[in-house]
This record gives C-alpha cells, sequence and structure tokens, in this order.
C-alpha cells in the first residue's frame, strides 16, 4: 500500500512540474513572473515620464523581450517609449509596433 501511495505522489509531482516547464511558445512559472515585473517596470517608466502617455501604450514581454503597441501624438514620443523600455533592467529586446495618432 505504501509503494502505491509513493508512484501515485511521483506521479502527481510529475505532472506538477511538467506544468511547469517551459516550451518553445509557453514560458515557465518563472519566466512569466520575471516578464510580470518587466512589464511593471517599463509602465512605471511611463508613468513617470511626462513625454509618454502611459495610457495609450500596450507592454507585452515574453521572455524579456518587450512589445510596444498603442498610439503617441510625436515621432518623438514613440522614441522616448522605446529609449526608456530599452533601459529597463532585464530587457532583451524591443519592438515598436506603436502608430502615430490620425490628425484629423
Amino acid at each position: 500500500m505504501i509503494d502505491r501511495r509513493r508512484a501515485v505522489a511521483a506521479l502527481a509531482l510529475t505532472a506538477v512540474l511538467a506544468a511547469c516547464s517551459a516550451t518553445p511558445t509557453r514560458e515557465s512559472t518563472g519566466e512569466y513572473i520575471d516578464d510580470s515585473v518587466i512589464t511593471t517596470r517599463v509602465k512605471s517608466a511611463f508613468v513617470s515620464d511626462k513625454a509618454v502617455d502611459a495610457l495609450d501604450i500596450t507592454v507585452e514581454t515574453f521572455r524579456g523581450r518587450v512589445q510596444l503597441s498603442g498610439y503617441a501624438d510625436t515621432p518623438e514620443q514613440i522614441d522616448r517609449a522605446v529609449e526608456l523600455a530599452r533601459n529597463v533592467k532585464g530587457v532583451k529586446s524591443v519592438t515598436n509596433d506603436m502608430r502615430l495618432k490620425s490628425t484629423q
């Protein structure tokens, strides 16, 4: 009976550990937490900078690679957002998918 319990416990532990492991398209639990911290730091940098409108920018992070999307009033605001994101600890690269707001 004890061996059966150990086998069930080992199987359950294996399943839990497998669920926490990374795949090419899915982060591990640790990577997810790290990326959440990076996203928060980037958004905080935007909020602290008067040249960037943090509410108009979406930040997504996957394995340290940050993607910025949303809108800005000027090209300088876009450049500043990219610069701020690049300077955040843990950021490996920044992809800029931001667009200028329409002037209509």
